[in-house]
C-alpha cells in the first residue's frame, strides 16, 4: 500500500469512526466516509486483545495484502477504517479474504 493511501492521524480515525457509516461481520468492522481526493485511503486497527505486537503486525500485513489485491474492485473515493475482531484468529487467510471482499462490496 502506498503512503498516500494510509490514514495515520488519530483525529482522522476518530472523525471517520464517529461520522462515517459502519459495516460489520464476525471478522471485521469497517467504517466508511466519502472523500474528495479521487482515491481511497485506509486505516487499519488491530486491538491488544488480539495478541502481542508480533501477532497484531502479522494480521495487519495480511489485511494490507488483501486490500492491495482487491482495491480496484471497490474503488469509490472513500476513507476506510478497518478494525479486526478477535474471531479472525480462527480464520484462514482465504476465509479472511472472502469475508473482507463480501463486506466491502455489499451495499449499505
Amino acid at each position: 500500500m502506498k503512503k498516500v493511501n494510509i490514514i495515520k492521524k488519530p483525529e482522522d480515525f476518530n472523525r471517520i469512526i464517529h461520522q462515517g457509516t459502519m459495516k460489520k461481520n464476525k471478522e471485521f468492522v469497517i467504517y466508511c466516509e466519502k472523500n474528495d481526493l479521487g482515491y481511497d485511503k485506509y486505516g487499519i486497527s488491530v486491538g491488544k486483545k488480539i495478541g502481542k505486537a508480533v501477532i497484531r503486525n502479522k494480521y495487519k500485513r495480511k489485511i494490507r495484502a488483501i486490500v492491495d489485491q482487491y482495491k480496484k474492485d471497490y474503488q469509490n473515493s472513500q476513507n476506510y477504517i478497518i478494525i479486526l475482531r478477535k474471531t479472525c484468529l480462527e480464520c484462514t487467510y482465504q476465509e479472511m479474504k472472502d469475508s473482507f471482499f463480501k463486506l466491502m462490496t455489499e451495499d449499505k
